[in-house]
């Protein structure tokens, strides 16, 4: 099974309040470049969606084997992004990501394994050890075709919801989703890290 990964980073960031999450600082270096090494360690090609105008963003990524390729519409929502992300994909199945600093390289072989492990699913998702799911989400390419026909800001999630079904969860515990908005987030996590 050939997995793509998408990194998923062609947002405004505009719940930061004027910073840009995917710059915020991580284990010594920004987020976006620390979630792209991830998905390389973890043995995938990764796709990184960016919108047009973001040198910082495509200067985070500098040197790293990435495709990136731009949205023309990034105030179309996460939807949109997968959408160009897609556009010209092969393979088996897409690992969507999103910017949660806490996954590993290990969690995304942890779900990439289980879709290896259950080739008549369709979805998989990381998710706490309580089942609650979250990322990342695998999923298979039977779907590509309603992938691409999702609007709005609600990335997958129509798609995931009429497929929960078809749905293998993964557990990986906390890191599924600690996803981070806004500056009080960020504040919080960092506190945890010390």
């Amino acid at each position: 099974m050939s997995v793509t990964a998408l990194l998923l980073a062609g947002g405004a960031s505009s719940r930061m309040r004027g910073t840009d999450k995917l710059l915020e600082q991580v284990r010594g270096k920004a987020l976006l470049r620390d979630r792209a090494e991830m998905c390389l360690a973890a043995g995938l090609p990764c796709r990184v969606v960016l919108p047009p105008k973001a040198p910082a963003r495509r200067n985070a990524l500098h040197g790293l084997d990435v495709e990136i390729v731009e949205t023309q519409g990034s105030e179309l929502g996460l939807s949109h992004s997968i959408r160009t992300g897609l556009i010209g994909l092969r393979g088996d199945a897409l690992l969507v990501l999103a910017d949660l600093p806490d996954l590993s390289a290990t969690h995304l072989r942890r779900v990439v394994d289980a879709a290896r492990a259950h080739p008549l699913k369709q979805v998989f998702r990381g998710a706490t050890e309580a089942g609650k799911p979250g990322h990342p989400v695998l999923i298979c390419h039977g779907l590509f075709e309603e992938l691409r026909g999702i609007e709005g800001d609600t990335g997958a999630q129509p798609v995931l919801k009429a497929h929960s079904g078809e749905t293998v969860l993964v557990p990986i515990g906390p890191a599924a989703l600690a996803d981070l908005d806004t500056p009080e987030a960020w504040a919080a996590w960092r506190e945890g890290q010390r």
